[in-house]
């Protein structure tokens, strides 16, 4: 029989869950208690399945997903069957096992409570107004748009310069004679803002206005360049879908933050071992110290 290792990947659950009710048309309109099989008497559920897949969806991942929710099955009822032997053997009254059981339900507890009351808080109404409040008076770094003719010898560009100063059209001498991958798309390199063109190019294409060209060939390490600039522009704010799960972690962490201080400040955390109590403090220190500044 197949068996995982039990592991706690954070993002595979909603793929996993999305996957298995796609995979089964029964759990689409399944309900957490609903019973899927038995091991001695013990009943393994609708919800036992989901909890293995938030435990294990990683690994689901190697398997095609018409075989995830046996997977998931096989893996319930192992460990079904591991803890029957364990009570049967008295483990889970040892002394070790009933701390870490306490620690499980300590991290199982604040888990809970950061999903329902911490993070579960956070408003999509909140996110947008975050999100109004960053970009409200935002203005992008400035892009430009250019076309370039790719040569490789000087000459060659200062003749293009020649039939340019002609009025001879340079997307077309983009096609006929550039060398670089833009050259049927008329050299049309795009919008693109400082720091993405190796630095002759950049102050070259920088220094020009919109309809303007190079008058010299610019030298870079691809060869000679003849450059027209198209367009200069602000670069646009974000999208909200683009930075939301940015903003909702914010906010999710300035709620965190608070909802700690304020616990900190109802209920008592003495420090005993006295290794441990100095770093403690030194943070307290700190922290008032910020306060008077």
């Amino acid at each position: 029989m197949f068996r995982f290792p039990m592991r706690r990947p954070v993002q595979a659950l909603a793929v996993s869950l999305l996957a298995l009710s796609l995979g089964s048309a029964s759990l689409s309109a399944a309900e957490p208690d609903d019973v899927v099989a038995k091991v001695g008497d013990a009943e393994i559920t609708e919800a036992d399945i989901a909890f293995a897949a938030r435990d294990i969806g990683k690994e689901l991942q190697r398997f095609p997903p018409t075989q995830w929710r046996q997977l998931l099955l096989d893996a319930v009822v192992d460990m079904e069957l591991l803890a029957q032997a364990a009570r049967a053997e008295g483990i889970d009254q040892d002394p070790d096992f009933k701390k870490q059981l306490e620690f499980l339900e300590l991290q199982a507890l604040r888990n809970a409570y950061l999903a329902q009351k911490v993070a579960g808080s956070v408003s999509e109404d909140e996110v947008k107004a975050a999100y109004e409040k960053e970009f409200a008076d935002f203005e992008g770094p400035e892009e430009i748009r250019a076309r370039h003719i790719l040569v490789k010898e000087k000459a060659e560009a200062e003749a293009l310069i020649k039939d340019l100063d002609g009025g001879a059209d340079f997307a077309e001498l983009a096609r006929e004679k550039s060398t670089g991958p833009s050259g049927p798309n008329g050299g049309d390199l795009g919008y693109f803002a400082k720091g993405q063109m190796v630095p002759a190019f950049q102050d070259a294409a920088f220094a020009l206005e919109p309809g303007a060209y190079t008058k010299e060939p610019v030298e870079t390490q691809f060869g000679w360049h003849v450059i027209k600039l198209e367009d200069k522009r602000r670069q646009e704010k974000p999208a909200l879908e683009q930075v939301e799960a940015g903003l909702r972690q914010k906010l999710i962490r300035e709620r965190y933050d608070a909802k700690m201080a304020e616990l900190k400040e109802t209920v008592s955390v003495e420090i005993l071992d006295e290794e441990l109590a100095k770093p403690a403090e030194e943070g307290e220190a700190a922290a008032e110290g910020e306060k008077t500044e």
